[in-house]
């Protein structure tokens, strides 16, 4: 997300003319864009995105599974069953 960031940074600030990056070339100021390209490509060949989005399920299963059991007004848990 940095990438994308700095490429959006740099786009405006060649686009209306500010400062040194004025003067760079228009290939290193989409630079970063291809850079993020690039780590999402690795990211998600190397499972890091798979792996945050099951986190994130997981804790979401977990709050609907206690939020159920305080409904029903059960102080513990039942067991989980796998």
């Amino acid at each position: 997300m940095a990438f994308l960031y700095l490429g959006v940074l740099g786009l405006a600030l060649k686009w209306l003319e500010i400062g040194p990056v004025a003067q760079w070339s228009w290939w290193s100021v989409l630079a970063p864009f291809g850079l993020a390209v690039v780590w999402w490509a690795i990211s998600d060949a190397l499972g890091f995105t798979a792996r945050a989005r099951q986190k994130r399920e997981d804790t979401r299963r977990e709050a609907r599974r206690r939020n159920t059991v305080e409904a029903l007004g059960r102080k513990t848990p039942l067991p989980r069953r796998r």
